[in-house]
């Protein structure tokens, strides 16, 4: 850990051996900079790095996803005071571990990506896979740029740009805003897109690495944080006009079931793979998500339980509300019997997430569905990240934000009519709005930092929660736009830095 950035010293070289089965890559051995970098089987190592980290807790196991939890689709579902601290905004967060690694395991992501651009181009091997490789690498670059950008940076200060270039001994100040950021990670996708082949192309032994439509799809999600409508529509259309996707329309549930890992709606997610002997990696977020105690036959932890808020949002009639949230007395298969949904006697809410639940829905599931380790609840369910039906989402809203209402009626009619929703005409950024919440809660998508770039996020969290009975089980919260629109920056990232990397105004 050097005092830059604590993004990890030597590039690859020492997770190589501790890598576990990622994308059907098995790093071996503990190379050293002096005989690395000279075989195609390097380069392949050094790709099979970029994924190490998804499988890390705090990544997107549930890490970054307290950050998704200050939202009003959700509440801590238990006694957690860092976790309650950073849903209120509170700055006594800073310093715990919840989220204090978000920025430097995605800085060495960075750093990873960074050393195959740097490195590969002069290994002599086949010139297809090699481009692969390295548009792996951009992308990846790109994603976790994105995710600290969005989480830490505002008009005051962005996050440090890391550059292949850039000498890892002295510390990198903050770009000078976030829009500097996004321009950056534009052109990183931008060079994944050029280097990367489609999703279609590729072997099913490399499904889960980065691919043309998923750099493309993100590129229109950078636009969109950034107010470029125009290109945000562009590379949404690219991704539409590929033919490459589409919407699931067996309904809405089916999205959310492992046999639909690879469809046409995927675009990205973290790929969970128990592999017939539970030693899965991926994220636990399902086993996250699933009651505390999972009714004495798995091991949940009931964190992130949903709210009144979001189910009384859908409409009457939206299928995605009975596949998204389970309330009381509401029956599901558990385990291969069907059961009525009860909470556990300590939660918050008592609802809970049901997008996750597929695949604990089997009689024994363990170890061919669900990990046996119940403290990694793994699932052979890959948890998405990017779906298409967001990137349909991300055309309606730039389009309506340039030409006004009905100009995303198109997609956003292809979104309800899976719902089970009748069309609409002329629908507006509050029908955007409500889709966006609906398709997504639970997700990956960050309600949060919707509200944030909205503008909306004050006037709700100025609103408590409830329960299905009409309790409050979370009271209201004071956010402010000028502190609040952005996450701290971790203290030990400034220490290390020797205050080379400043704190966000106001925490």
């Amino acid at each position: 850990m050097n005092k830059i950035l604590k993004y990890t010293g030597v590039a690859v070289f020492a997770l190589l051996s501790s890598c576990t089965k990622q994308l059907d890559l098995t790093p071996e051995g503990g190379p050293s900079s002096s005989n690395f970098w000279k075989t195609k089987e390097d380069a392949i190592k050094a790709e099979a790095s970029l994924y190490e980290k998804y499988n890390e807790e705090d990544f997107y196991g549930r890490g970054m996803f307290w950050f998704i939890n200050a939202s009003d689709d959700m509440v801590t579902g238990r006694n957690k005071p860092e976790a309650d601290n950073i849903k209120n905004f509170n700055s006594n967060y800073i310093g715990g571990g919840y989220t204090e690694s978000q920025w430097s395991m995605r800085y060495a992501v960075i750093k990873r990506a960074n050393d195959i651009v740097k490195y590969v181009p002069s290994i002599a091997m086949d010139e297809q896979v090699k481009k692969q490789i390295i548009g792996d690498a951009y992308f990846n670059a790109g994603l976790v740029y994105f995710q600290l950008a969005a989480n830490y940076g505002n008009e005051k200060a962005g996050v440090p740009i890391v550059t292949p270039e850039t000498d890892p001994t002295v510390p990198t100040p903050r770009a000078k805003n976030v829009n500097e950021n996004y321009d950056y990670i534009a052109q990183l996708f931008l060079k994944a897109a050029d280097n990367l082949p489609y999703f279609t192309d590729m072997k099913p032994v490399d499904y889960g690495k980065a691919h043309k439509t998923a750099a493309w799809s993100y590129l229109s999600k950078v636009y969109l944080y950034k107010k470029d409508y125009a290109n945000a529509q562009k590379y949404a259309d690219m991704v539409i006009s590929s033919g490459k996707h589409d919407l699931i329309n067996t309904g809405f549930a089916d999205v959310f079931k492992a046999a639909s890992n690879w469809s046409k709606e995927y675009i990205w997610s973290v790929v969970c793979t128990p592999n017939g002997g539970g030693t899965g990696w991926g994220s636990k977020l399902p086993g996250v998500m699933l009651t505390n105690k999972g009714w004495n036959l798995y091991n949940g932890w009931g964190y992130y339980l949903p709210t009144k808020e979001l189910y009384d949002s859908y409409e009457p009639g939206d299928q995605r509300r009975e596949a998204t949230i389970l309330k009381p007395g509401d029956k599901f298969m558990y385990f291969g019997k069907e059961r009525l949904f009860t909470k556990d006697g300590g939660a918050t809410s008592d609802y809970q997430f049901k997008k996750y639940m597929e695949p604990f829905s089997y009689d024994s599931p363990i170890p061919t569905h669900v990990n046996p380790n119940g403290d990694n609840g793994t699932t052979d369910l890959n948890v998405p990240l990017m779906r298409y039906a967001e990137v349909l989402l991300i055309k309606a809203e730039a389009a309506i934000m340039l030409s006004g209402a009905g100009a995303g009626d198109n997609e956003l009619n292809k979104i309800r009519l899976r719902a089970g929703l009748s069309p609409k005409a002329g629908m507006d950024m509050n029908d955007l709005k409500r889709e966006r919440r609906n398709e997504l809660a639970g997700e990956w998508a960050d309600r949060h930092r919707d509200l944030v770039r909205w503008g909306d996020a004050q006037a709700i969290y100025a609103k408590p929660l409830h329960n299905s009975v009409g309790d409050v089980i979370w009271p209201a919260r004071a956010f402010n736009p000028t502190v609040h629109g952005v996450w701290a920056v971790p203290q030990r990232e400034i220490d290390n830095s020797n205050h080379v990397i400043t704190q966000n105004e106001g925490w």
